[in-house]
C-alpha cells in the first residue's frame, strides 16, 4: 500500500505507531509516580520533580499521537469505523492529560511551599497544606482517570489494526 506524501514517517515507518508508545508508557507511568508523592509527602519532596518531568513529556506526546493519528488516519482514506471510534477516544485523552499535568504540577508546587513553611499552626501554612491535600486527592482521581482512557483508546487502535489481520486458526 503506498501511503500519502505527506505522511511523516520514520524509516519508511509512519511515526504514529511510534509516537503511541511514548503515550502508552510515560503517561501510566507518570500516573503510578504521581499518586505515589501524592500518598507519600516525603516522597514527593524527593521524587516530585521527576515526576513531574516525565509527566510533561507523557503530555507532550499526546497531541503528537493524535497529529501523527489523523495523518494517517488521513492516509488511509478514513473509512474504518473501528479508527474513528480510536479517534474518539483519544481526543477525550488530551484533555484529561492536561488536567492530570496541572494537577501534578499544582501538587509539587504546593507541597514546595507547605514544607517551607515553618509554623504549621500559620494561617498560611494550613492554606498550603489544605492546598496540598487538594492538589493530592485531584493528582490521584485524574491519574486513574487518564490511566483508563490511555487504556481504552489504545484497546480501540489495536483493535483497529488488527481485526481482520490475525490469523483465527483453521485452515
Amino acid at each position: 500500500m503506498v501511503l500519502a506524501q505527506d505522511l511523516t514517517t520514520v524509516d519508511g515507518l509512519p511515526l504514529h505507531p511510534l509516537v503511541v508508545h511514548a503515550v502508552v508508557v510515560l503517561l501510566p507511568l507518570a500516573a503510578v509516580g504521581a499518586t505515589l508523592i501524592a500518598l507519600r509527602p516525603a516522597w514527593r519532596r524527593r521524587f516530585g520533580w521527576p515526576v513531574l518531568a516525565m509527566t510533561v513529556l507523557g503530555v507532550a506526546s499526546v497531541p503528537m499521537a493524535t497529529f501523527s493519528g489523523d495523518q494517517l488516519n488521513a492516509a488511509m482514506g478514513g473509512a474504518n469505523p473501528l479508527i474513528a471510534e480510536h479517534s474518539a477516544l483519544a481526543s477525550v485523552l488530551m484533555p484529561l492529560a492536561i488536567g492530570f499535568g496541572v494537577a501534578v504540577l499544582v501538587l509539587v508546587l504546593s507541597g514546595r511551599v507547605s514544607d517551607r513553611e515553618p509554623d504549621p499552626t500559620d494561617s498560611r501554612a494550613r492554606v498550603w497544606r489544605l492546598a496540598s491535600v487538594a492538589a493530592a486527592v485531584l493528582t490521584v482521581v485524574l491519574a486513574v482517570a487518564t490511566t483508563v482512557q490511555v487504556v481504552r483508546t489504545g484497546h480501540t487502535g489495536s483493535t483497529a489494526v488488527w481485526e481482520g489481520r490475525v490469523p483465527t486458526g483453521g485452515s
